[in-house]
């Protein structure tokens, strides 16, 4: 088990996670902060590895890494390990998939094109995607791109039908939107919310159809190249592997207790998650990117109004409210949190932080499981922000 604590740059172009922290679990750390023991962030970082500490061994987890940018303060701490057959344990640079996180990017880049006037908010799914949204009751001409984003649409989610993903042998975006379409809406866009992970296939489809080039391209280019987020990237041809150094990914398959198998999900092709769930990245590298994002270095002031003007969610996080490719999580002791979270097999991660980008944590477990104590991982996810956003009188 491993933490330390670095005063470092906040991060301008071109440093990526390694050369910004300077240590890994396997390294001799860099020189500490000077920090008492009243010091309120020092507390919560004991807090906070308390609770590493408790998810491998209470919870189960094979292992869980934590990073928080607080101010130009950088701590970073781990519990278990990476890799379960040779004990290696996990580190700062640990690439992991990060599931629906990835549609924060995806937002971004829309909303970058609609700050440069090549497409707006408001135009219907329809004008870019000629014949994509059409079948029973769907109808693109009335789904607008903010639908899309904020999960207003309606679009039936494409991952709810396994059976019609089992029957494909490759999965295309314009696959994963024919499963979707091909299935009654949950409601008339506009109507209500539910989360769908059709509707960032749809939203990675149509920045490809602007801008002529990958959705991987526009990524790298619009925000991992200008941030130096050096180990963030979307995998394209159906790449399974994790490229640079990671922890293995270990999955119960949705089955629970201590008795159910344990299968090493790390090289996946994530083709059928793709703009919706589909990119790779680490913990220091995230914590960056939202950083810049809620600090407004990213977006201008009134594409920055639109990500955060937030449509109450249902039957998702609690106390969570989702504005464009981002979410509000009220947090039991009281502070309101802003991020996103992601799922995939054997990779959990949550990154959320204060409005002004601040104070950023992001944990990511290499299970998606939990033995006890926890219904599942978000829950560990809450008690660190709980530690760490915590209000001066106490959890």
């Amino acid at each position: 088990m491993h933490q330390h604590t670095t005063r470092t740059d906040s991060g301008g172009p071109g440093t990526g996670p390694a050369e910004a922290t300077g240590a890994t679990s396997e390294s001799t750390p860099a020189p500490s902060t000077a920090m008492t023991g009243t010091d309120e962030s020092y507390e919560s970082y004991e807090k906070i590895q308390h609770l590493l500490e408790q998810a491998v061994t209470r919870g189960g987890l094979p292992g869980i890494l934590a990073e928080v940018r607080d101010g130009d303060r950088h701590w970073f701490g781990t519990a278990g390990v990476a890799d379960t057959r040779t004990g290696r344990k996990r580190s700062q640079q640990d690439r992991f998939r990060i599931g629906s996180i990835s549609k924060t990017f995806v937002a971004t880049v829309v909303l970058q094109l609609a700050a440069e006037g090549r497409l707006s908010l408001d135009d219907p799914a329809e004008q870019w995607l000629p014949c994509t949204v059409h079948g029973p009751h769907h109808d693109g001409a009335r789904v607008s791109i903010r639908m899309l984003l904020n999960h207003t649409s309606g679009i039936f989610n494409y991952t709810d039908d396994q059976e019609a993903l089992n029957r494909l042998g490759t999965h295309t975006p314009e696959s994963l939107a024919q499963i979707a379409v091909s299935r009654q809406p949950a409601f008339t866009p506009g109507s209500g919310w539910a989360y769908s992970n059709t509707n960032y296939v749809l939203a990675g489809l149509i920045i490809e159809r602007v801008t002529g080039r990958t959705l991987a391209e526009e990524i790298t280019e619009r925000i991992s190249r200008p941030l130096g987020l050096t180990g963030t990237y979307l995998p394209q041809g159906g790449d399974p592997t994790i490229h640079g150094p990671h922890s293995r990914h270990y999955t119960k398959l949705f089955r629970t207790g201590p008795r159910a198998p344990v299968h090493d999900a790390t090289e996946l092709d994530s083709s059928m998650f793709w703009a919706a769930g589909g990119m790779i990245s680490t913990a220091g590298d995230l914590n960056r990117f939202f950083g810049a994002l809620l600090g407004g270095r990213i977006l201008p002031p009134e594409r920055q109004r639109d990500m955060f003007t937030t449509v109450p969610t249902h039957g998702w996080i609690p106390n969570s409210a989702y504005g464009l490719g981002v979410s509000s999580v009220g947090l039991p002791c009281g502070e309101t949190v802003w991020g996103m979270g992601g799922a995939l097999f054997g990779s959990w991660s949550y990154t959320y932080g204060s409005r002004d980008g601040e104070q950023v944590v992001t944990t990511n477990v290499n299970g998606d499981w939990t033995d006890g104590g926890w219904e599942d991982p978000i829950g560990i996810f809450t008690d660190v922000l709980r530690a760490k956003f915590r209000r001066p009188s106490g959890i």
